[in-house]
């Protein structure tokens, strides 16, 4: 396999790199602080054409799951289910805020449905299979997750090992004791070879080969990864690590996060144990 990106490829990440270097952890510490949501570099990354929706933008959207089959003929929870793109009418959804730990700026909500009717011309796919098609589009948004893990990690990663090569204790930076030294070491071990898997899983995906396994794994590798980064990062600053100042506790945050979303570690080693070795389902 060939690990090179092709010339297409770096071009890509080079300018998406320029383009996000216009908004330091100043920018994103203001926002965060303020709890707004960061049109700026929405729009900026809008306007560079970085930006792809799958569903239109004239119309808000909302995706429906439907059971269509009676439940004494249903053998898992998922079975008869019907796939659904309906308009969002403001009339028939009710969108209640979740207060929660960080990203306020983007908010979570509790969606409650109360009468909204949605026409059988907005099915997507076949009856019954919604959650089969579904499922086509969960391995790319893990393997999205998967590299975004790692950015947070190798960001908080940079900021630590900074501060280990500034900060003089007793005469000497902190980063010349082991241990300081060995967990950032370690960090960036880990780092490295979750994306590796992550690589291999965006590789398999855009050949169209399966890569659920793959997907999966580099979720639970990458957010694993990052979060270990980001946590090592508060633990190198010290108590100076809760300080907004440094921006690694901000990091800490998202990269947690992580490890909850799209879905669990513990979801991720459910589809490995049993669809990857084969073993009895645990629900």
């Amino acid at each position: 396999m060939d690990f090179r990106l092709t010339e297409d490829q770096e071009a890509v990440r080079r300018a998406v790199r320029e383009l996000a270097a216009r908004f330091p952890d100043t920018y994103w510490a203001e926002q965060d602080e303020a709890g707004c949501f960061p049109h700026a570099f929405y729009d900026a990354f809008a306007e560079g054409g970085w930006l792809g929706m799958a569903i239109p933008g004239q119309s808000q959207m909302i995706v429906l799951i439907a059971r269509t089959t009676p439940h004494e003929e249903v053998a898992r929870p998922t079975d008869g289910m019907t796939l659904f793109l309906a308009d969002l009418d403001p009339a028939a959804v009710e969108l209640r805020p979740i207060p929660k730990m960080g990203r306020n700026a983007v908010p979570s909500y509790e969606v409650v449905l109360d009468g909204l009717r949605v026409p059988a011309a907005r099915r997507i796919g076949e009856e019954g299979q919604g959650f089969r098609h579904l499922l086509d589009g969960l391995n790319p948004e893990r393997i999205l997750l998967a590299h975004e893990a790692l950015g947070i990690g190798r960001a908080a990663l940079e900021r630590a090992v900074r501060y280990a090569k500034e900060r003089v204790v007793f005469g000497r930076p902190i980063g010349q004791n082991q241990g300081v030294a060995f967990p950032l070491a370690e960090a960036a071990t880990r780092l490295e070879a979750a994306a590796l898997t992550a690589r291999q899983a965006a590789w398999r995906y855009d050949r169209g080969e399966s890569c659920g396994k793959e997907a999966n794994m580099a979720k639970w590798l990458c957010a694993d990864a990052g979060f270990q980064a980001a946590d090592r990062a508060v633990q190198t600053h010290g108590g100076m690590g809760y300080a907004r100042e440094y921006h690694v506790e901000r990091y800490f945050r998202e990269a947690r996060l992580l490890r909850l979303a799209p879905l669990s570690q513990e979801m991720v080693l459910n589809h490995v144990a049993t669809h990857v070795l084969g073993l009895p389902g645990s629900y």
